[in-house]
């Protein structure tokens, strides 16, 4: 079985978790139907008080839940929505994609714009967890893990079991870096 979608979840409050549903609808250019960061501008609390007419690059927010098994293995429990995502996946890299990268969830399309910069929320959900989340590499370079975001390009709706298509884009390979 190649990649898929294993959760979906929505909050319409500005929640740190989000309630994992049956399904979610995407709509282009907002992001998720009912969910507190979906619009065209910018959501995110501390950005609408830096600039509310910035583009919103954060309409969807994606996590891979290899990740929720690599920090239990350091004895962290997370459960798909616990971390604020939309959509959860098994079965693709998201943070090893390239900006630009489309993902094709069923018929909605996501464009991937960046990642996500991980804040101090998440030790309160989980003391500790937040180091796992961000840190420095053996090179000093600063990684971050907390998933990726994205914008919507096509609407569709996304339920646990479907398929996610990965569309590179051409041209060279671009890093993802914070949105």
């Amino acid at each position: 079985m190649g990649p898929v979608v294993t959760a979906v979840s929505s909050s319409p409050t500005h929640t740190f978790g989000k309630v994992n549903r049956a399904r979610i609808r995407l709509l282009a250019g907002l992001g998720v139907e009912g969910d507190a960061h979906m619009g065209r501008t910018v959501k995110h609390r501390s950005r609408v008080a830096a600039d509310p007419s910035q583009p919103n690059l954060r309409q969807v927010h994606l996590i891979h839940e290899e990740l929720f098994d690599e920090v239990a293995e350091a004895g962290f429990v997370v459960t798909p929505g616990q971390m604020g995502e939309n959509i959860t996946t098994r079965g693709v890299d998201l943070l090893a994609l390239g900006r630009g990268t489309v993902l094709e969830l069923g018929r909605a399309r996501v464009e991937i714009t960046g990642l996500r910069n991980p804040c101090a929320q998440i030790d309160g959900f989980s003391p500790g967890l937040l180091k796992r989340m961000v840190y420095r590499d053996e090179r000093g370079e600063l990684v971050r893990r907390a998933g990726v975001m994205g914008v919507v390009l096509t609407d569709g709706e996304v339920e646990p079991g479907t398929a996610v298509g990965v569309c590179l884009p051409a041209g060279e390979h671009i890093r993802l870096e914070r949105v």
